[in-house]
C-alpha cells in the first residue's frame, strides 16, 4: 500500500490506500495549480463511486502518531484531559465546550496497549463502534462544582485507576505523560509513585504531520469557512452592527455541519487598530473597515483559520487603507513563498518579510502557527521577539501552517488583518483556500 493521493487525474481525488508506515500522508504532482488542486477536494457526503474520505484510517494515523512521540519519550502511556487531545486519540467527542472547561471525560492511552475512554456518566453509547476505543469506562469527576469538599478523595480515586493502568499495561515504565492536571491531580499520582510528565510535547508533534484524510477534513472545513465569509461580504452595508454581522459566520458554520467559533474577533472602522478587539454593538459606516479573524471549528472539528479585512460602500478606500492592505497581502505572500520542508524556525523568521517601522508596534504575536483540530504547534513569531518568545524547530512535509498578517501604525486608525491557511508540500506552500482578497483595497 502507499501514499494516499489526492491528485490523480479525473475531476475528484483518488486516495489510496494507506499503510502504517506513512500513514496515508499526502502527495501532489509538481505541476499542478494550487486552486487546481484546492477544488479536488472530495465530497463530504458517502459515495460508492467516488473517492472519500476514510475516517477510520484518520482515526489510525492519528492514534499511531501519539504513539510513536509517547515512545520517543519514553512513557508507559498518556491521560489526556483536554477535550480536543482526547477527540485526536480517539475520534470521539462529547459536549466539548463543556468538557474543555471540567474535566468530565478523558482518556488512557498506553504506549503499547489499550485506549480506555472515561466517559461522562451515561454517555457511553456516543463512543460504541469505535475501533480506537479498547475499553469504555465511567469517568470519576473531580473538579469542586460536582465534588465540592470531596475533591481530594475523588482525585485519590481518579489516580489509583489510572496508576493500575500503568502498572498493567506500561511494561514496567513509571513514566505518565498528562497533558493537563491540577496540583491536587499531581499529588495523587505522585503518592502512588507515577512520575508525571508533561504530555503536550507529544501530542502537539504528533499533531502536527497531517495524514491526507485530516488534509481532506481541512480543505471541507474551510470551504465552510469560505461561505461564511461570502455570507458575511454580502450582507456588509452600512447600518449594520459587528454583531449582526458577526453572527453569520456562527450562523453558516452550524448550518453546514461546524461546530463553533473560538472568539469574537471582528472589529469595524478605529476598532481596527489595534487588532483583538472583540466583536461590539457599533454600528458599521459606509468608508469603513471591516476586519475579521474566524477562528471556527468547522466540519470534522478541524479548525478553519482564515482572516479577512473587508472595505464597506459605497465610496472608495483612502491612500492609507490601501497600503495597509497592500503591505499585510504582501506580507502573507512573500512569508508562503518562504515555506518548503528543512527550513528552521529561526531561519523563516530571519528571512520573513520585513514590517516597516511604522507598524512594527502593532505587530500580530505571530508570523506562522499550526492548524488541525485546533491552533497548534508549530509557533514562529517575529525575528526581534524570537530570542524572547520563539524555539528551534524544522518545517515538515504536511504541516498545515496559517500564515499571518496585521498592519496598523501605531496610533493609526485603520488597521488590516490577513491569513491563508496552507498545506507545506515538497515543493513548497500551498494555499487551502481560494477565496479572494478585496480588490477594492488592492487597486
Amino acid at each position: 500500500m502507499s501514499r494516499g493521493d489526492l491528485t490523480g487525474p479525473g475531476s475528484r481525488p483518488k486516495v489510496r490506500p494507506s499503510s502504517p508506515s506513512n500513514s496515508g500522508l499526502l502527495s501532489m504532482t509538481p505541476d499542478m495549480p494550487a486552486d487546481l488542486f484546492a477544488r479536488k477536494q472530495p465530497g463530504i457526503t458517502l459515495s460508492d463511486t467516488l473517492a472519500q474520505l476514510d475516517m477510520k484510517r484518520l482515526r489510525g494515523h492519528r492514534l499511531r502518531r501519539l504513539r510513536e512521540q509517547l515512545k520517543k519519550h519514553d512513557v508507559g502511556g498518556c491521560v489526556l484531559m483536554d477535550g480536543i487531545n482526547v477527540r485526536y486519540a480517539t475520534g470521539s467527542r462529547n459536549m466539548q465546550i463543556w468538557t474543555i472547561r471540567h474535566t468530565a471525560r478523558y482518556a488512557f492511552v498506553a504506549t503499547e496497549g489499550p485506549v480506555v475512554l472515561f466517559e461522562f456518566s451515561g454517555c457511553d453509547h456516543l463512543s460504541k463502534g469505535l475501533e480506537t476505543v479498547t475499553e469504555l469506562r465511567p469517568a470519576t469527576t473531580w473538579f469542586f462544582f460536582t465534588s465540592g469538599p470531596r475533591v481530594p478523595e475523588r482525585a485519590k480515586k481518579w489516580a489509583a485507576e489510572l496508576a493500575d493502568l500503568l502498572k498493567t499495561h506500561g511494561g514496567g515504565n513509571k513514566r505518565l505523560a498528562v497533558d493537563r492536571v491540577n496540583p491536587i491531580g499531581l499529588a495523587a499520582l505522585t503518592e502512588l509513585g507515577v512520575e508525571v510528565v508533561d504530555a503536550n510535547p507529544a501530542i502537539e508533534v504528533a499533531r502536527s504531520i497531517k495524514s491526507v484524510d485530516e488534509v481532506a477534513c481541512l480543505y471541507a472545513a474551510i470551504s465552510v469557512c469560505e461561505a461564511a465569509f461570502h455570507k458575511l461580504r454580502e450582507e456588509l452595508k452600512p447600518g449594520i452592527t459587528e454583531n449582526e454581522l458577526w453572527s453569520h459566520l456562527h450562523q453558516v458554520n452550524i448550518a453546514r455541519g461546524g461546530e463553533y467559533i473560538e472568539t469574537r474577533l471582528l472589529s469595524s472602522g478605529a476598532r481596527t487598530n489595534p487588532w483583538f478587539q472583540e466583536s461590539t454593538d457599533k454600528v458599521i459606516r459606509a468608508g469603513e473597515l471591516v476586519a475579521v479573524d474566524s477562528d471556527m471549528y468547522g466540519l470534522y472539528g478541524y479548525f478553519a483559520d482564515m482572516s479577512r479585512t473587508f472595505f464597506c460602500g459605497p465610496g472608495k478606500p483612502t491612500g492609507v487603507q490601501r497600503t495597509a492592505y497592500g503591505l499585510a497581502h504582501e506580507q502573507v505572500h512573500h512569508n508562503i513563498g518562504l515555506l518548503k520542508p528543512g527550513v528552521g524556525f529561526r531561519e523563516f523568521a530571519e528571512k520573513s518579510w520585513k514590517m516597516p517601522e511604522a507598524y512594527y508596534p502593532n505587530r500580530y504575536m505571530s508570523i506562522i502557527h499550526g492548524a488541525g483540530l485546533c491552533g497548534e504547534y508549530p509557533y514562529i513569531p517575529y525575528a526581534g521577539d524570537f530570542e524572547g518568545r520563539g524555539y528551534d524547530g524544522m518545517i515538515e512535509e504536511n504541516m498545515t501552517l496559517c500564515v499571518e498578517s496585521y498592519i496598523g501604525a501605531a496610533g493609526g486608525t485603520d488597521g488590516v488583518k490577513l491569513e491563508q491557511l496552507v498545506l507545506v508540500t515538497k515543493n513548497g506552500a500551498m494555499p487551502l483556500s481560494t477565496f479572494p482578497w478585496e480588490d477594492a483595497l488592492l487597486a
